[in-house]
């Protein structure tokens, strides 16, 4: 069925089984004890820039990036290649615009940086609700796109098995967050990238000597295997479907662009570095990590198309999502040995750490912010053993309802989750985080109104677009309510998302604007340039 031979799929159960055991026994050994809020949330920023560069961008390419990126680029070509590198891009903006702000704002999570300027339950209730709202689906995509990987690498397609995988990657990943924290999370973050990048890195070494070290040979091949000619190497293909196919693609590689590095469990790790200084080196090692990671994705994905066809990738999974795999198994051609039996188990079992990792750091993003910004702001002196306890339990609160999900949309298409999460991050937290860090006038007003209004916004719209419904591949292909004319929603919804914050923001009045000026300017120094400590006493 997935052309992977019985050793391989054999030593691939093995690999998993030691991966998931080894890094298991990472978290508990690195854990923190159980009164060490600092260590919990931060790892103390412990991290050297590298390790922590690496951690980031660990973070950073989940298992949606992997395979729905490299599954684009199969089946798309040109539009994928770009839609990868605005993901790179993105990482970029976040390291020359919001990296430092966001450290000297913050310090365990999105709500600390927000309630800076503006205090308030309010304000870190919402906070923990925009967290939880974008990185629910991504969750639900990684969980439920587990048993499916899992199946096609171990060649079973019962669907108890597959429900099994789901619960038990679960079990596992929110055990990687209660009992690592930040440190044990970024620690399986370093290992998965390394691992990833090392082979991916080896695979698209093979495929570029198949055709002979000629990149212009490998395009070629691909537009021949996709069967769409020219048009593979050139824009349009991905959207051509659309009444809006150049508009449709603007807002797609805007949404990414905007969205991918301010989804919080990418923000969560700028306050793992002690200093503004340590920020700027931990990610001028992150955006070469990603970067190069895209470079990969393409040689993998062109390759895929070249030597098995685009008609193959499709059949296998209509998104392309399983591309990575077989572009990786084509590149070792009809005879396997057992070093590319064994290189094939490594490209597997960095896929399948890829996933846990990926999870993991997400529930622990949204178990901080519930225990941090919730629960311990309700209280005026919560001990520190009873925040992490409660930290722990809301790994469990978050978890289990995201594995139950995961079980139910497991049949569906799961392209509209990953959507949902990027416009939510480009269209309701890159505007809150925008105007929180730089506009002056900005008020409680004006931020409770990104948020939720851009939330709002995106989830009413997303139900129109053609991932939901009205085309074979969508979540409900027998239904019909496609009303949007977008496959995204970023085209609208960003704009939108700062016109809310701008608009509540002027409703506020002028009187609450020049305090809230005031506010700002007794903390702009340390905010910008971590400048001066008395900020520190500042408004929280």
């Amino acid at each position: 069925m997935t052309g992977f031979s019985s050793s391989a799929q054999a030593m691939s159960l093995v690999a998993f089984t030691a991966v998931a055991t080894i890094t298991l026994l990472l978290c508990v050994m690195t854990g923190p004890d159980r009164d060490d809020l600092d260590e919990f949330y931060t790892g103390y920023g412990s991290l050297s820039p590298m390790r922590n560069g690496l951690a980031i961008a660990g973070d950073y390419i989940s298992a949606a990036t992997v395979l729905g990126a490299s599954g684009i680029i199969a089946l798309a070509g040109y539009d994928g290649v770009v839609l990868a590198l605005s993901t790179a891009l993105s990482l970029m903006l976040l390291m020359f615009l919001l990296a430092e702000p966001l450290r000297n704002a913050g310090r365990f999570t999105m709500g600390d940086a927000l309630a800076r300027r503006m205090p308030g339950r309010a304000v870190r209730m919402t906070a923990c609700g925009a967290t939880i709202a974008a990185l629910l689906p991504l969750m639900l995509v990684q969980l439920a796109g587990t048993g499916d990987l899992l199946a096609f690498i171990l060649g079973f397609s019962s669907d108890s098995l597959k429900t099994g995988c789901i619960i038990g990657l679960g079990v596992l990943m929110i055990s990687y967050a209660a009992i690592g924290g930040m440190k044990g999370t970024a620690l399986i973050q370093i290992m998965k990238i390394v691992m990833l990048l090392g082979s991916g890195a080896v695979v698209a070494v093979l495929i570029m000597s198949r055709f002979d070290w000629n990149p212009g040979a490998l395009l070629d091949a691909a537009a021949k295997g996709s069967g769409v000619g020219p048009a593979f190497l050139h824009s349009g293909l991905q959207f051509s479907g659309g009444p809006n196919p150049r508009l449709d693609m603007i807002s797609s590689e805007l949404t990414v662009v905007l969205g991918g590095a301010c989804l919080p469990h990418i923000t969560m790790r700028m306050y793992t570095a002690n200093s503004a200084r340590q920020v700027r080196r931990s990610m001028s090692w992150a955006v070469p990590a990603v970067a190069l990671f895209v470079l990969v994705m393409s040689v993998v994905g062109f390759g895929a198309t070249a030597l098995i066809g685009r008609e193959t990738i499709a059949a296998a999974d209509p998104q392309g999502n399983t591309a990575y795999l077989l572009g990786s198994r084509a590149a070792f051609g009809p005879d396997v040995s057992t070093a590319e039996t064994l290189l094939f188990t490594t490209v597997t079992t960095a896929i399948f750490l890829t996933v846990l990792a990926s999870v993991a750091g997400m529930i622990l993003a949204c178990a901080n912010s519930l225990a941090h910004d919730v629960f311990a702001a309700r209280v005026q002196e919560m001990s520190p053993r009873r925040e992490m306890t409660l930290a722990r339990v809301s790994a469990l609160a978050v978890g289990v309802p995201a594995i139950l999900l995961a079980t139910l949309v497991q049949h569906h298409s799961l392209q509209p989750l990953v959507t949902l999460s990027f416009c939510l991050g480009a269209s309701a937290i890159a505007p809150a985080l925008v105007y929180s860090l730089f506009w002056r006038r900005y008020t409680r007003a004006g931020l409770l109104c990104t948020l939720i209004g851009g939330t709002l916004t995106v989830l009413v719209l997303m139900t129109g677009t053609n991932l939901v419904s009205g085309s074979p591949i969508s979540a409900f292909p027998e239904a019909d309510f496609n009303w949007f004319p977008f496959t995204t929603t970023g085209i609208v919804s960003i704009p939108l998302g700062f016109a809310y914050g701008w608009l509540g923001t002027v409703a506020s009045g002028r009187r609450r604007s020049e305090e809230q000026r005031r506010q700002y300017e007794a903390v702009e120094g340390w905010i910008l340039a971590g400048a001066v400590r008395r900020a520190e006493t500042g408004p929280r």
